[in-house]
């Protein structure tokens, strides 16, 4: 196995303007018991290909809707590794909750994006038999695998990240 990458946490100050811009309705105090009781995501067992993303805190998703969960955590990855996130399978089965954006992409430059790097994760409850997805604080709701990745040979950009969501074609 290879050892190429490591989680932490955001700062409370970045994850406290993620999470009230995200849930408006939590004050201060309940942002900082969120954020004290973050877990860094893990694998369940030695052959997990997946690191569990754990809710930060409880979610009602109806069918239909859509939510922004801001998980306080980041990534430190090296060069040529790219952490791919998708939705955990049990999710996927029991309400057809999908990632909005089918799979998430953290690419190792992100670490240093000006929001901290800050690992966001958009939900969506596609559910066809209008089952509501209740999850609890704490519990798995999507999973992180690290994959190498390859170039061009012709390839010879030298442009550095600065901003977050979206910035790499904002040239």
């Amino acid at each position: 196995m290879n050892r190429i990458a490591k989680f932490s946490k955001v700062s409370f100050d970045r994850f406290k303007k993620d999470w009230q811009d995200a849930f408006a309705k939590d004050d201060d105090s309940t942002v900082k018991e969120i954020y004290d009781n973050i877990k860094l995501p893990v694998r369940a067992t030695k052959g997990s290909a997946g690191y569990d993303f754990f809710i930060p805190s409880d979610v009602v998703l109806e069918p239909g809707k859509t939510v922004l969960i801001p998980t306080g955590i980041r990534a430190g990855i090296e060069d040529g590794w790219v952490l791919q996130i998708f939705p955990r399978s049990s999710l996927g089965f029991k309400f057809r909750i999908q990632l909005d954006n089918t799979v998430g992409i953290i690419d190792s430059d992100y670490f240093y994006a000006d929001n901290e790097g800050h690992i966001k994760i958009k939900l969506t409850n596609d559910s066809k038999n209008f089952s509501t997805a209740e999850i609890e604080s704490g519990k798995g709701f999507a999973q992180g695998i690290f994959l190498p990745f390859g170039i061009t040979n012709d390839d010879d950009v030298s442009e550095e990240r600065r901003g977050g969501f979206g910035s790499t074609d904002k040239k």
